[in-house]
């Protein structure tokens, strides 16, 4: 089933439960996609499944940093919200990779780029975001890649 099929499915329900947090959540991420849709009418360009998970991959990284930001000031519940919303929006991500098939993807990607210095490091990148888009971080996947190429 397509993610836009699954997302409004999962708003329906939520009304029928009468579930006012998740609810939110869902109609935020239903928002942030039309908005991204409309942003990309203007530039021509279509949004695909790729994009919306690197949307999602985004949000999901905003609301970590948030719910640090909340758990550092002492707000509790904030940093609560914000981890409830990370779980329903981890709900239509890909299952995250582990650090083994991590490593395996970058080794794969390096070879498929024909990397040999960290100049390539944007080709492997490139490659691991066509391919595993929402299922590793790439921020940490950065210094991994520094490591295997230096």
């Amino acid at each position: 089933m397509e993610l836009r099929e699954r997302l409004q499915g999962a708003v329906k329900d939520a009304m029928r439960a009468k579930e006012a947090e998740r609810l939110s959540t869902l109609r935020m991420i239903s928002s942030a996609i039309k908005d991204r849709e409309i942003a990309a009418r203007g530039e021509g360009a279509e949004v695909g499944e790729g994009d919306i998970l690197a949307l999602l991959g985004k949000m999901v990284k905003q609301r970590q940093e948030s719910a640090k930001a909340y758990a550092a000031g002492g707000r509790s519940e904030l940093e609560a919200k914000e981890l409830n919303e990370i779980k329903v929006i981890g709900e239509f991500l890909p299952q995250q990779l582990d650090a083994d098939q991590v490593a395996a993807a970058i080794a794969a990607a390096v070879a498929e780029a024909g990397a040999s210095s960290l100049k390539d490091m944007g080709k492997v990148m490139a490659v691991l975001k066509a391919k595993y888009t929402g299922q590793m971080d790439f921020g940490a996947v950065g210094a991994l890649i520094k490591a295997q190429l230096a």
